[in-house]
């Protein structure tokens, strides 16, 4: 056998040996990885990093008969978990009454789907929302999910964009109204402390 012929399957095997070897010395140093895999962030948390700051809210909520209450507030978000999760503290002030509300939006990479929950000081009632499509870059889209089985939750869509190059937040959704036709339900407008509504 020449010298090259030799060297390399020998080089192919020493691979090998330090890919098993790294393989092993991770399952030990994580053990959850064998049967949860790590995964990082993607596509989806690209898009929400410009959400990160101190933001100026305002409400609105739109009933049945088309009457609009507004109540105005502040939200900071920030990423957590090494930028997988994007935190949502929420702030309002409607006369007398303070309301706090948190939320938790993430995205997976191999789904190409964002999954929501939110809570608030209103209820004890926790709210989640998934992707039906894969993220397209331009827009958050999330529906209400139940984990009870027949259970008659009320149906709704979330829409959520980016406006004014980042210095808003649009966020509104949308219920079944009359004839099953969608009805907007919530408008939240988010802008960017230190900026000017509108501003450019």
């Amino acid at each position: 056998m020449t010298q090259r012929n030799f060297i390399q399957p020998a080089a192919f095997l020493l691979s090998a040996l330090i890919f098993v070897s790294s393989a092993s010395c991770q399952a030990k140093s994580d053990p959850q990885s064998v049967v949860e895999p790590r995964s990082g962030p993607g596509a989806g948390q690209k898009f929400l990093e410009p959400f990160v700051g101190e933001w100026d809210v305002v409400k609105t909520f739109y009933s049945r008969s088309g009457t609009a209450s507004r109540a105005s507030g502040t939200c900071k978000q920030t990423m957590i978990h090494e930028g997988r999760f994007l935190q949502s503290e929420f702030t309002f002030q409607q006369g007398d009454t303070k309301t706090t509300g948190l939320g938790l939006i993430g995205f997976e990479p191999a789904t190409g789907s964002f999954t929501s929950v939110w809570t608030d000081s209103r209820a004890t009632r926790m709210s989640l929302r998934q992707s039906k499509d894969k993220f397209d870059g331009q827009q958050i889209v999330l529906f209400s999910k139940s984990l009870s089985e027949g259970t008659d939750a009320r149906s709704s869509r979330t829409q959520t964009r980016l406006e004014e190059n980042g210095r808003k937040i649009v966020h509104r959704q949308y219920t079944a109204g009359e004839g099953g036709a969608e009805r907007l339900m919530m408008e939240l407008v988010m802008t960017r402390k230190g900026d000017a509504p509108g501003g450019k």
